[in-house]
């Protein structure tokens, strides 16, 4: 898949661009609903004998148009999105830096210059996609701005028990912990990336040596809790417990940092410094506070015993 990175107004030359069947969309998460779009794009450039492509944005339109200061998590940073759209089989991936200039183009300018102007001759997209200032031009429209020189595939809404899957709704379902239903939007469990660093070393003192993972800080984290989890280190996927919590800081005891640290089982080995991704399959208990050790270590060893049962059911 061949990459390019725009940034308007943006220098691409239609004839050095082959004719193309683009799917447009944000797509964080690329869920089960993405993914119809952009197969239902690729299906069609290859019936035409063409290449198929994805147009997305970056960084979130909200960065840009929204009055928010937070910085925006996502379902799938922009290195994992390129990933799972690659998986998808598509030809060349347009990713369009989101900036006030190009949220300030009229439907019209982004269809002359992000459409006609890459040679595209077919769109296909969902039917809630807008495009241009405002969001004014939308799939009902498209056809008026296209001046005939393209043809576009609307797809229908996506559902998943009457609701429509959503990237706002697989957040709903991570912010609440509820990693099993986020997965069946997803199509696959939810996953993050991250790296193994230095902890206090609680876990080893205590006979349940943990890995501290350092999530990357652009992936949405799941509700606090214990987790079923899989870690997946050179190569290799563990079963694991997971423990999202927030734990006083060194510096600041007032203050509190989000941990992740997981718990692998039958694995002895120091993994400090690797990256690893972490897959969520099941939340099984919120955050507790516990009156001492011993409680702790019982309900670990239950949180433990509860992974290991969910994962032999799956097997």
């Amino acid at each position: 898949m061949k990459v390019y990175m725009l940034h308007h107004p943006h220098n691409l030359d239609k004839n050095n661009l082959p004719p193309l069947v683009m799917a447009l969309g944000f797509f964080d998460g690329v869920h089960t609903g993405h993914q119809q779009v952009i197969r239902a794009a690729v299906e069609k450039a290859r019936n035409q004998g063409i290449k198929s492509a994805v147009m997305t944005f970056d960084p979130h339109p909200s960065v840009v148009l929204g009055n928010t200061h937070k910085p925006i998590k996502y379902i799938t940073p922009m290195d994992e999105k390129i990933k799972k759209i690659e998986s998808l089989e598509v030809d060349y991936l347009f990713i369009v830096r989101f900036t006030s200039d190009f949220a300030a183009l009229e439907p019209q300018q982004f269809v002359d210059e992000y459409i006609i102007g890459l040679h595209v001759e077919h769109v296909v997209a969902g039917f809630d996609y807008t495009y241009g200032r405002l969001g004014k031009g939308t799939m009902e429209t498209l056809p008026f701005h296209s001046r005939d020189v393209f043809t576009s595939t609307t797809i229908d809404k996506w559902e998943y028990e009457q609701e429509k899957v959503s990237s706002t709704k697989i957040r709903h379902f991570l912010g609440e912990g509820n990693v099993e239903e986020a997965a069946r939007l997803l199509g696959r469990p939810y996953e993050v990336k991250g790296t193994v660093i230095h902890g206090d070393k609680r876990g080893r003192k205590i006979g349940f040596p943990t890995a501290n993972v350092e999530v990357d800080e652009d992936y949405l984290i799941p509700e606090t809790g214990v987790y079923a989890v899989k870690l997946k280190v050179k190569n290799e996927w563990y079963e694991g417990v997971c423990n999202i919590g927030y734990r006083p800081t060194f510096k600041h005891p007032d203050e509190h940092s989000l941990s992740v640290e997981v718990h692998i089982f039958d694995f002895d080995h120091s993994i400090y410094g690797e990256e690893v991704s972490v897959k969520w399959y099941a939340r099984l208990r919120g955050e507790q506070k516990f009156d001492g050790i011993d409680a702790l270590v019982a309900q670990i060893d239950k949180d433990k015993q509860a992974a290991v049962t969910y994962f032999a059911a799956e097997r």
